[in-house]
């Protein structure tokens, strides 16, 4: 795994993918806050605290700081060295298995790109936790790799257990207590290209580890420029509409305010 935060660690500012996956979250996290803000005034948006459950380098905190106090948990050293380095120093060295933090201790919770590496029963507990540490009407928004399909050459970068589709994360959600509110699939501007490209992927035999790092790499600057360009039109579509099929689902939940507990 420190391979893969090496490599988003050199990618994440610049990569489409990285941008494109801010600008799907950003308008997710704008309405969590804003309905905390209804149910609490301005001194709850103030004191809002999130929680990113495997933040990796860090560098989702600062998007997540920019709603509330950001806290980041991650089993790696790597990764905490990279978020204290980037100034954050609410991060401590925990399993999204078992977070070290009491019961409706956040606001919002995130888990971004995290529960697909996990196997069953590391992925049911962390969904447990996510719910545990959230407030009653609290949010939840997860990002994970979606279709099948698509398994390639970076599933073997990022530990790849499984990728998903809407029925299978809606129900692994509910099943832990959590109302979906919304799930759409996102990355559908590339999806046909990468179809093309995994496929040949899997006909050919995946890569090994460190080979497969170049499917982090920062392409040049016009296709860069392009592909963020064009996954910022997707996620300006996904202000109103939701995606039949793309590489990865994002999904917002929430915590009911009499919710059974986890």
């Amino acid at each position: 795994m420190e391979r893969l935060l090496r490599a988003t660690a050199a990618a994440e500012a610049r990569h489409f993918w990285f941008r494109g996956l801010r600008a799907f979250v950003t308008p997710l996290l704008r309405r969590a806050a804003r309905e905390r803000a209804a149910a609490g005034g301005r001194a709850a948006r103030e004191d809002a605290r999130l929680l990113d459950c495997g933040s990796g380098t860090g560098a989702n905190l600062s998007l997540l700081n920019r709603f509330g106090r950001a806290y980041g948990i991650d089993l790696s050293d790597l990764g905490l060295r990279y978020s204290h380095a980037a100034g954050h120093r609410r991060v401590a060295r925990a399993s999204v298995a078992a977070a070290p933090f009491a019961g409706a201790a956040f606001d919002v919770v995130t888990s971004f790109d995290v529960l697909y590496s996990l196997d069953d029963r590391a992925e049911r507990a962390a969904i447990a936790e996510m719910y545990r540490v959230l407030r009653p009407g609290g949010h939840a928004i997860v990002n994970v790799a979606a279709m099948d399909a698509l398994r390639g050459d970076h599933s073997v970068l990022s530990h790849e257990v499984r990728r998903y589709s809407r029925r299978m994360l809606r129900e692994r959600l509910v099943h832990a207590g959590f109302v979906v509110v919304r799930i759409t699939y996102t990355n559908a501007a590339l999806f046909l290209p990468l179809v093309v490209a995994r496929s040949i992927q899997r006909w050919r035999g995946l890569r090994e580890e460190q080979a497969a790092e170049r499917e982090i790499t920062v392409p040049s600057a016009p296709v860069n420029a392009a592909l963020t360009g064009l996954l910022w039109l997707e996620s300006v579509w996904l202000r109103w509409f939701d995606l039949p099929a793309g590489s990865s689902l994002l999904c917002l939940a929430r915590k009911p305010l009499d919710g059974p507990s986890a």
